[in-house]
């Protein structure tokens, strides 16, 4: 069990997920424009206490408070998917198992709960959402969460996790992680390795949502290919690597690969709070 706080966990999820060069995300050395590495910073540290006090707010409270606090220092969304996919977590009370807990609190979601999600999906303006039939956020909220997240949960990997409590998180990114690490990389590398691993078996939602299916299919082929050349310490990985990048970025920013960065920083948190995760560098 980890001595860090719920918040803490929070943050530094956030933090070690933007630190690590992940191809097509901003991080420490790529901004994109209008869309900095400080304006994760900052968020990082704003939403740790409407996190740490998800348990006792309830999961759609949090949610807006956190995109709230947020708000406060950037102009710009930069983590609704990730409080969307932490608050269910972080509102598990922390003597229990957050596979067991994570299900039990996506059970008990309220109508105020869709009410102050939905609030927090219209203060953030995501990108790329378009419009759709059914549970549309420009519409009024349902009184179920959980309905209007089943009905996103083909074309969005967050929404997803509601609907499969969090099987995805829970069963391939943390695993992912604690494979890559327990193999020797640097944390850094092992976040970027699982980034590769989980977009070869997964389009990225918001590359869908921004460039087309065929785009966010072309992405995940490429990560396969780059897996393909060998492992992470390999010369040839690391040019496939960088092409990888380069192909990300030469579109702006319609191929950010950010829904499979929103499942890190998940599984990043879990690993965190259950205390698996080994902080320090080897």
């Amino acid at each position: 069990m980890t001595s860090l706080s719920i918040g803490q966990c929070a943050s530094l999820a956030c933090l070690l997920e933007v630190s690590a060069p992940k191809v097509g995300n901003v991080h420490r050395g790529a901004d994109f424009p209008g869309l900095t590495l400080n304006d994760f910073l900052l968020s990082a540290v704003a939403i740790a206490p409407a996190m740490e006090g998800a348990a006792e707010l309830g999961v759609g409270p949090a949610v807006l408070d956190a995109v709230r606090a947020t708000r406060q220092l950037v102009t710009t969304n930069t983590n609704l998917g990730i409080v969307l996919l932490l608050a269910p977590l972080a509102a598990v009370p922390r003597a229990q198992p957050l596979a067991e807990g994570v299900a039990r609190i996506l059970t008990t979601l309220t109508p105020n709960d869709a009410t102050t999600v939905y609030e927090a999906i219209r203060l953030a303006e995501p990108g790329g959402l378009g419009k759709v039939e059914a549970m549309d956020v420009a519409e009024s909220p349902p009184a179920d969460l959980l309905a209007a997240m089943r009905a996103a949960a083909d074309r969005d990997l967050v929404a997803r996790q509601y609907v499969d409590n969090f099987r995805h998180v829970f069963a391939e990114v943390v695993p992912a992680l604690l494979a890559a690490r327990e193999s020797g990389l640097p944390l850094s590398r092992a976040i970027v390795h699982t980034q590769l691993q989980l977009l070869s078996r997964e389009p990225d939602s918001l590359i869908v949502r921004k460039a087309g299916e065929r785009t966010a299919r072309q992405a995940s082929d490429f990560a396969a290919a780059v897996l393909a050349q060998g492992s992470p310490l390999d010369e040839s990985y690391e040019r496939g690597l960088m092409d990888f990048d380069f192909w990300l970025r030469s579109d702006g920013t319609r191929r950010n690969p950010g829904t499979t960065a929103d499942l890190i920083t998940a599984g990043l948190f879990v690993a965190l709070r259950e205390g698996k995760l080994t902080l320090c560098h080897r």
